[in-house]
């Protein structure tokens, strides 16, 4: 029962996973986010092996998806600290989010709730042409407000899958110690004692 209920809450928090991660993936792919978009398809495929080792009994496949949540915590904890510039990043760098292939910013900044965009002409002379520069006004939550939302989710999510993970691997390791005890004596091709028949056969004679 222990075994069941364990592996039942780790499928329910990986398809919670799941859920938000799909998401976010939508938000990020809108702000051409590559850095983010990359990694979220890791921690997608990551996932998905980790409810597959759930279900099938493959506590290698939920030690793999534990270690990537470490991984992934710390991921999320860097993405809190570059929204709210702590230490020498900044918010505003293209280097780290879309590996300085566009100028764009999360999807966020200009669809936020409650934010008004103003396109601002004439565009100042260091603008590319390719860009329209706008201002931002009225928004209830700042986009960074939103994206360390977002991955404070990813971080509390990850944190109980932890749990769970490194509970239901040692429940499953567990069983099949339990099962090769049980079952022992077959993988030594143990035969049980056999009946032995007294039919004695009797030479016969035959006479010319």
């Amino acid at each position: 029962m222990g075994c069941c209920s364990g592996r039942c809450t780790l499928a329910f928090i990986c398809g919670m996973q799941l859920i938000s991660i799909l998401e976010r993936q939508i938000f990020d792919f809108l702000g051409y986010q590559w850095a983010p978009i990359l990694t979220n398809f890791v921690h997608i495929i990551t996932v998905i092996l980790g409810l597959f080792g759930t279900v099938q009994f493959r506590p290698r496949y939920v030690t793999g998806y534990a270690v990537w949540l470490v991984l992934w915590v710390t991921w999320n904890i860097f993405i809190i600290c570059f929204y709210l510039e702590v230490g020498d990043l900044s918010k505003d760098s293209d280097l780290i989010m879309t590996f300085n292939m566009s100028m764009h910013r999360s999807w966020w900044m200009e669809n936020g709730p409650g934010c008004r965009v103003t396109p601002v002409t004439p565009p100042p002379s260091w603008a590319p042409e390719d860009h329209r520069y706008i201002s931002i006004a009225g928004c209830l939550l700042e986009y960074q407000y939103v994206e360390v939302a977002h991955s404070s989710l990813q971080i509390l999510l990850a944190l109980v899958g932890f749990i769970y993970a490194c509970y239901v691997v040692k429940l499953i390791s567990e069983e099949e110690d339990s099962f090769d005890f049980i079952g022992g004596f077959d993988s030594y091709g143990y035969q049980g004692p056999q009946k032995t028949s007294h039919l004695q056969l009797q030479p016969m004679y035959m006479s010319k």
